[in-house]
């Protein structure tokens, strides 16, 4: 089975407007991250700045006051990369085995273990007043942000107002739009801080702007909810608090590896027992292999090894080892795929590209087991 992979944080997962008081359209504020790609910088755009104009009037009638719209949309504008990621989504389909191989990586295991050992005893304290699982909040941590490393550099007000105006999604972005203008209207964070992913996912857990307002939490009792910070004590006490308003059981696990287990959403691979607190993980992101990424990263957190059941092999017949092989024999060879994790993606297929060209051979970008024993 095919799953859309979520990018992580930046990328699986993982960066108002009155037309005399807005900055000259196409013009960057000085808080714009200097290391966005030119597509995810403020591009000159009349019919997005005629829709601001006209979505200020909106926005005031629903209690955003004209400071804060002044405030918000001061230096952004309408962001062109933002609408093609939207488009490509589908694009970025995997199968389980290869989710996994991401949500689940060596480094990711291992620098979730280390921000585990570092944060426990906020973990903890969360765990105590949430009743969720420490290594579970954690884990979602991980999927999200690699752990704060991936919190996303695309100013928020841009993203959701240039979603908004594009229309393919326009009510759900510009609900979203008017929830980030009453953050900033709140004190939660300065106009100039609220920046996500270029969907509008914000700080350590990623919560969009309606999730913020319904589940955020001022953990360190500062008197704002700053999921942003360096500190990522109020975006765990957040993401615990959004688990247990769903519905969380307290000392209940995801669920395990089974092989009398009914989920198996890849044919031939591990199958799953799961539990009640297992939906209540989709409740975060609603997709299977995302849930079981998530409670399996937290079992490797807390010490526990991969999974049992190997994967069959794949569509072109290449088991995960062969995948691995492959991808060594090639950059061995001068044909980089950017590292041998077994996922074959644009590296690895531009990779066998330029090796079959050198060879003669049909460019085709597609693994086979006689591409990888003509690498012998």
């Amino acid at each position: 089975m095919q799953i859309n992979r979520r990018l992580f944080g930046l990328g699986l997962l993982g960066l108002g407007l009155s037309a005399c008081s807005r900055a000259v359209p196409g013009s960057v504020s000085t808080s714009t991250p200097s290391g966005l790609p030119a597509d995810l910088r403020p591009q000159p755009n009349a019919a997005y700045d005629a829709w601001v104009a006209a979505f200020r009037g909106r926005a005031a009638a629903q209690g955003i006051s004209q400071s804060t719209l002044d405030a918000a949309f001061r230096g952004t504008g309408y962001l062109p990369g933002v609408v093609t990621r939207d488009r490509n989504q589908t694009e970025f389909k995997r199968s389980l085995e290869d989710y996994l191989a991401i949500a689940t990586s060596d480094e990711r295991v291992q620098k979730g273990r280390t921000a585990f050992a570092r944060h426990r005893g906020t973990l903890t304290a969360l765990q105590d007043r949430y009743g969720v699982d420490a290594k579970i909040i954690c884990a979602i941590w991980g999927l999200e942000s690699f752990y704060g490393e991936r919190r996303g550099e695309v100013p928020v007000i841009s993203a959701t107002s240039t979603l908004a105006f594009d229309g393919r999604r326009g009510r759900f972005f510009e609900q979203q739009l008017i929830a980030a203008l009453r953050i900033i209207q709140s004190g939660d964070i300065p106009a100039s801080r609220m920046t996500g992913s270029w969907a509008g996912a914000m700080g350590h857990t990623q919560f969009i702007p309606t999730s913020f307002l319904q589940f955020a939490v001022d953990y360190t009792g500062d008197g704002r909810r700053d999921i942003w910070s360096d500190d990522p004590s109020d975006a765990l006490a957040s993401a615990a608090a959004y688990l247990q308003r769903n519905g969380w059981q307290r000392g209940v696990s995801w669920g395990s590896e089974s092989p009398s287990g009914s989920l198996q959403p890849q044919p031939g691979g591990p199958r799953f027992a799961t539990t009640a607190n297992f939906r209540v993980i989709k409740r975060y992101n609603n997709s299977d292999a995302y849930a079981i990424g998530v409670g399996h990263l937290a079992d490797r957190i807390g010490g526990a090894g991969p999974l049992r059941t190997p994967f069959p092999p794949d569509a072109n017949g290449l088991t995960k080892a062969d995948r691995i092989a492959l991808q060594q024999r090639l950059t061995a060879r001068g044909f980089d795929t950017q590292g041998a994790d077994g996922v074959i993606g644009s590296n690895t297929e531009t990779a066998i590209r330029a090796y079959q060209a050198s060879r003669g051979l049909p460019v085709t970008g597609t693994p086979s087991q006689a591409l990888l024993q003509s690498l012998r």
